[in-house]
């Protein structure tokens, strides 16, 4: 029987295209013949993971014909932007098509933004799997908010409402949610063509677990197959994953005390203003706790940075420019804690690494991830983030009090902090299977 050969499509943005790397090595490792399709743009960020990868996987580049945006999410000026990348995406289309004529895969995991992958694998018979770089959780109580509308019988933006229908009892707020015109409009037509694709689709794969997730991974030909991290069991490849950067931080974090260092970051499109920045940079310094800082897009740190920061922290808190392999930091056993944007990955990056953490979500879908954190998994606490906004100074400021208290709570050594370690550490082995990944199998018809 023929190697089965299968195409790999993520989506040009870190947070989609970390996990879908991992998802190919995953693949790979099970004798499969992965080919990871990208853009020029992407392979600088794709390639080291993928040479570290103990099996082999080919990466095939596209070219993006559009010239008015980036190539890569990242590289955008503001998140708000990426509806603009979005919309461009239809342009890999037709050198996607070249690549599936000369290569012929047997299968296509595509992103589910890429509407036409759907079209592309009908026409030439083979199976289509969406992957979702999502948490189940967030998608069940979208939709059941978008069904039932709880946050329409409300009068403040402010006010808390339920949420019907869903296993737990989760209060979220219309300031929480990206439930405007404003935000919406300029995708609704992509977000239609994107159900109909999912409908059309053989199953999706998601990157989670029904222990991790209780009560929320459900439907026909779902597999929910993480937290895929988990693949990278060698360290040069949990600090190859996504980039190369921070080649000392494992050398920093060597020299500090077990469980005594907080880890604080805000994923690859997570960015403050000046004030927020320096409320952050105070809240850490008060917190009194080693700390191990990532800050990206942040300008001159002379223009926010607290007079006297890098003075009173020196020997105790580390700052870090640009990329950090997160997954080597986490699974360090100096990390006690760390603070985040509530992104998935770095939602269920803590979680497998037993880390308990402190929320802080910005936009999109991590407002929802934090209510898993902290009100089903009970392995967080909300530093007090309360506005959905793209931009950060359409965010409410979180004061360095605030900070300093959600940091102190999670390192601390106190009944509640306790409870939150060990429901960590339960979630370490949360993967089920052999090696401790979901344990789902795909069996293509």
């Amino acid at each position: 029987m023929d190697q089965l050969h299968i195409f790999f499509l993520p989506l040009l943005s870190a947070g989609n295209f970390i996990p879908m790397v991992d998802m190919a090595k995953l693949f790979a490792s099970r004798g499969v013949r992965a080919t990871i399709v990208t853009t020029a743009g992407n392979l600088t960020r794709v390639k080291p993971a993928v040479d570290r990868c103990p099996h082999p996987i080919r990466i095939l580049t596209i070219s993006f014909p559009s010239s008015s945006v980036p190539d890569n999410m990242s590289d955008v000026p503001t998140p708000d932007t990426c509806n603009e990348v979005l919309e461009a995406l239809g342009s890999l289309e037709a050198p996607f098509e070249q690549l599936l004529a000369e290569h012929r895969p047997d299968c296509v995991v595509s992103d589910m933004w890429y509407t036409w992958s759907a079209d592309l694998a009908a026409a030439r018979g083979i199976p289509r799997l969406i992957f979702r770089a999502s948490s189940a959780f967030s998608g069940v109580l979208s939709a059941a908010i978008s069904s039932s509308k709880p946050h329409e019988g409300v009068a403040d933006d402010d006010e808390p409402f339920l949420v019907p229908g869903v296993p737990h009892r989760i209060e979220l707020s219309r300031s929480r949610l990206m439930y405007s015109d404003e935000l919406y409009a300029p995708l609704r037509g992509l977000f239609a063509r994107m159900a109909e694709a999912v409908r059309r689709s053989y199953g999706t794969v998601l990157n989670t677990s029904r222990e991790l997730e209780p009560g929320y991974v459900a439907g026909e030909r779902v597999w929910a197959l993480g937290p895929v991290s988990l693949c990278n069991e060698d360290a040069l490849e949990r600090a190859a994953r996504g980039g190369d950067g921070c080649g000392d931080c494992m050398d920093w974090l060597d020299g500090r005390e077990p469980g005594s260092v907080v880890y604080v970051c805000f994923g690859s499109m997570g960015g403050f203003g000046r004030d927020q920045l320096r409320e952050v940079a105070a809240g850490l310094a008060a917190s009194g706790h080693p700390f191990l800082w990532v800050v990206r897009n942040a300008g001159d740190a002379s223009e926010w940075m607290p007079e006297g920061f890098e003075e009173e922290v020196e020997g105790t808190g580390r700052v870090v420019w640009g990329w950090a392999p997160q997954v080597a930091i986490l699974g360090h056993g100096a990390v006690g804690g760390f603070v985040t944007h509530c992104g998935w990955n770095s939602c269920l990056e803590g979680a497998s690494c037993g880390v308990p953490m402190a929320t802080w979500p910005l936009f999109s879908d991590q407002f929802l991830n934090e209510r898993l954190l902290v009100d089903v998994l009970r392995i967080g606490v909300a530093v007090g983030s309360k506005k959905f906004g793209w931009l950060a100074e359409e965010r409410t400021l979180v004061g360095a009090e605030d900070v300093s208290r959600a940091v102190k709570e999670v390192m601390g050594s106190g009944e509640e902090a306790r409870g939150r370690r060990e429901e960590g550490e339960g979630e370490r082995s949360c993967g089920g299977g052999e090696e401790g990944y979901g344990g789902g199998r795909i069996f293509l018809q």
